[in-house]
């Protein structure tokens, strides 16, 4: 039985369960919310294109001088509220897609039930609790910025999961503890290939005392990504023997242990606020080991609320490789082979996302639930790195600067 055939039998069983609680009670109550994100982007790099998600094929810069596709979104979601102490909600997305379609998925799909006041337990699709705006990093009018800082968020751009999860709310005094674990897998797919994460698993928890709020989770999983070209690129290393056999089991993608470890604090006593992040995950394969953090500042005069963040990406596994030893071979064919392999291999570990950011922009709260927002950001990209661009173009020089715009138009109801 696959893990996730597992999974869907125990989340009917619950479901089975929790009706049976329900029957005789009064007609479900049900709501109906929706979000969306109307918004543009200029960038001033042509040879690569900026997204606010590295799994998406296009966005503003190579393949539209101005991009209404980096963080248009649409989300509906319905929430049944069964009983008093059991629940359901379904979130479905538009947005840009893998394949470079505009369409919907299914976001959010899942079962809760209340064991006490404080304690609930949920099945099915839901949330990954691994940043501070995890909860509602797609809902632009719920964030101080048009999109997270990538620095952070794109080390786990998968938003989702499938699978179990448990949350334990606790109170001192006026400090309130809410303890969250996860179990389950998740999958993605990227213009080239798919991402998946089996095993996976997450311990999250949020102190909250008056206008301060404290962050922390750790989690792993079991790791594969197939990509187009990465298996046949590691098998010619395989053709050296057990020099490129090691090299290959180093940095090759399948079933590696991923980690992802962050921490996070904001202060909001209204008029102003300041919150900042921090993470590092280890991949143990040619992705690296990342580390990545933001601060933002923002005050509020009015309904309008300036803000400026700084952000940092960066990498602490290697930037370059000795690779297989082209001494070793006395054929041309063989020597050839052996520099072009290396060389492929250094300038993939050199282009790991470092860089740094600084991003200016206003906030307008223009009408009820209605937000418009403007963005400047200067993205220092440092030598040999790509950065966060995706989609490159021949002609690209790794390094240098990239000078973004953006207008967003952010609602709810």
């Amino acid at each position: 039985m696959s893990k996730t055939l597992g999974i869907a039998i125990a989340a009917v069983s619950l479901v089975y369960a929790l009706i049976g609680q329900a029957q005789g009670a009064e007609t479900p109550r049900l709501m109906l919310n929706g979000f969306g994100t109307l918004g543009i982007v200029h960038s001033d790099e042509d040879r690569a294109d900026f997204t606010s998600n590295i799994l998406v094929p296009r966005g503003a810069g190579h393949s539209s001088d101005w991009s209404a596709e980096v963080d248009s979104r649409l989300g509906l979601q319905l929430t049944a509220e069964l009983t008093p102490r059991v629940s359901s909600v379904v979130q479905v997305i538009a947005e840009q897609q893998h394949n470079g379609k505009y369409m919907p998925e299914l976001e959010w799909a899942n079962v809760r039930f209340d064991v006490t006041p404080d304690l609930s337990l949920r099945a099915g699709r839901m949330v990954q609790s691994t940043f501070m705006s995890s909860e509602f990093r797609k809902v632009g009018y719920a964030t101080p910025w048009i999109r997270p800082p990538l620095e952070v968020y794109r080390m786990i751009p998968v938003t989702n999961f499938d699978g179990f999860d448990a949350s334990y709310r606790s109170r001192i005094g006026e400090v309130t503890h809410t303890l969250r674990g996860t179990y389950g897998q998740a999958d993605a797919k990227f213009s080239g290939g798919e991402a998946k994460a089996r095993q996976a698993w997450g311990v999250s928890s949020t102190l909250e005392w008056g206008a301060a709020s404290l962050f922390g989770s750790y989690g792993g999983s079991r790791l594969s990504i197939e990509m187009a070209g990465v298996d046949t690129f590691f098998d010619a290393f395989r053709l050296y023997g057990p020099e490129g056999d090691a090299i290959a089991d180093r940095y090759e993608t399948h079933d590696k242990r991923f980690d992802i470890f962050s921490l996070g604090a904001s202060y909001d006593p209204g008029d102003w606020f300041v919150m900042g992040e921090w993470a590092r995950s280890n991949s143990r394969s040619i992705i690296g080991d990342l580390r990545g953090w933001y601060v933002t500042g923002g005050y509020r005069i009015g309904a309008v609320t300036p803000y400026m963040t700084v952000a940092r990406a960066s990498v602490t596994s290697n930037l370059s490789d000795p690779g297989l030893s082209p001494e070793w071979w006395w054929h041309p064919e063989a020597l050839e082979g052996a520099e072009a392999l290396n060389e492929a291999l250094n300038t993939w570990l050199r282009a790991s996302a470092r860089q740094n950011t600084l991003s200016l922009g206003a906030r307008w709260d223009f009408a009820p639930n209605m937000a418009l927002t403007a963005q400047y950001d200067h993205i220092d990209i440092d030598g040999g790195s790509w950065g966060t661009l995706v989609n490159h173009q021949p002609g690209y020089e790794p390094g240098g600067t990239v000078n973004l715009f953006s207008l967003a138009l952010d609602f709810v109801f």
